[in-house]
């Protein structure tokens, strides 16, 4: 009889042992509706991809919390409606235990009251729309500088080599024209001239008119505030129409490889800002770079960059936390102050930025090398821009 005991007592030890893997194996459930079609589609893509090697890191690691991580991913075709009713779904029908953001201003901007209302911290890795920042939320974070300094490289650029006479354009949505009226402040600050000013819609493809006006005018700077399908469209437009600015930046394209891909030789000397770069030397940078070309097959551009370095301060927050209290681990990205693949990061009271800086970068013989500030460069700007006529 006393065998037979210890040998029950011995099964209910292994059930017991067995039972708490089981349990703990549950996954975290962390949902995100991102553009992977529609306008965004591209540059969203590239958000989720650094999402995408995040978890495979982390459940390589044993798991978050000791749990392994399920990613949930719902496509919001680049409208701020749908991605409304998609983050109400992952949170009351899906019952996601955390968030990742969105990818654009203007559909970060309207999921922003859905998270707060359900009290989901969210790392805004595709949003710099200060507005956002504006409405009085606690449950979000910026996590890129703010638009209105995205053209500050090309402006300084421009200024320190005499150009005084701009022309401007902007996709009448929120984050070109934030960009737009910040980049205006910094013209009037160093005293060139705004020859010429349009906003367009968000589907325009075809910018005929406009450059017919820029052919008259003659601006020395051509600054667009765009996303990656109509900066490409302005600089081949601008090809066709022979205009020829000794300086011209747009903000969302230049900066991803795909904008070589798409115009070949027409992309060279075109300037854009970046959130982040490839060379920087950042804390495991050139390891992120590698494990992700491993991944996705190709190099990652800043918005992968973002995304990647979302999910990894989130596993920061969730590990001071020790739990998934979403109220702590909200407490706990306030008052992170860290350095990532993707920079600094530290926020101020309303969740902006204070801590992270852009770079500027320029195609110079199918590569972009870094061209502002001075301290960052990996090659001088070629500057002026050769006419058209001239290049090879």
């Amino acid at each position: 009889m006393k065998t037979r005991h210890v040998l029950w007592v011995l099964v209910l030890l292994v059930a017991v042992a067995l039972s708490g893997p089981t349990q703990a194996a549950e996954p975290i459930k962390i949902g995100a509706a991102i553009s992977l079609t529609g306008k965004y589609g591209r540059t969203g893509e590239y958000q989720l991809e650094g999402y995408q090697l995040w978890v495979k890191q982390v459940n390589e690691r044993g798991g978050l919390l000791g749990r392994p991580v399920e990613l949930i991913v719902l496509d919001d075709k680049s409208d701020p409606a749908t991605s409304v009713k998609l983050y109400e779904k992952l949170i009351t029908v899906d019952q996601v235990d955390l968030v990742l953001a969105p990818y654009s201003s203007a559909v970060t901007y309207a999921v922003a009251p859905v998270t707060e209302k359900y009290g989901y911290p969210m790392l805004a890795a595709g949003a710099s729309s200060t507005k956002i920042w504006e409405q009085g939320y606690r449950y979000i974070f910026m996590m890129v500088s703010p638009a209105e300094v995205y053209l500050e490289g090309a402006v300084d650029i421009a200024a320190r080599n005499g150009l005084k006479t701009v022309a401007m354009l902007a996709e009448n949505s929120l984050f070109p024209k934030a960009s737009a009226a910040g980049t205006k402040k910094l013209l009037q600050a160093r005293g060139m001239e705004l020859v010429f000013y349009e906003e367009y819609p968000k589907t325009v493809t075809d910018f005929s008119a406009v450059m017919l006006k820029l052919q008259q005018l003659r601006p020395e700077v051509v600054l667009a505030n765009t996303y990656f399908p109509d900066a490409v469209i302005i600089t081949r437009q601008m090809k066709e129409y022979n205009v020829s600015p000794k300086l011209y930046a747009a903000t969302v394209g230049p900066a991803l490889p795909d904008f070589y891909e798409s115009l070949g030789k027409t992309a060279e000397y075109v300037y854009g800002p970046s959130q982040w770069d490839i060379k920087l030397k950042t804390p495991g940078n050139a390891e992120f770079v590698k494990a992700y070309t491993e991944l996705h097959g190709r190099p990652p551009d800043y918005h992968s960059a973002s995304g990647y370095a979302s999910c990894v301060m989130l596993e920061m927050a969730v590990k001071q936390v020790g739990s998934l209290d979403r109220d702590k681990i909200r407490d706990a990205l306030a008052r992170l102050d860290t350095t990532t693949v993707f920079g600094d990061y530290a926020v101020d009271e309303q969740g902006k930025q204070l801590k992270h800086k852009m770079v500027l970068l320029q195609w110079q013989d199918g590569q972009l090398e870094i061209v502002w500030p001075d301290e960052l460069a990996t090659a001088p700007p070629r500057f002026p821009t050769p006419p058209w006529e001239q290049r090879g």
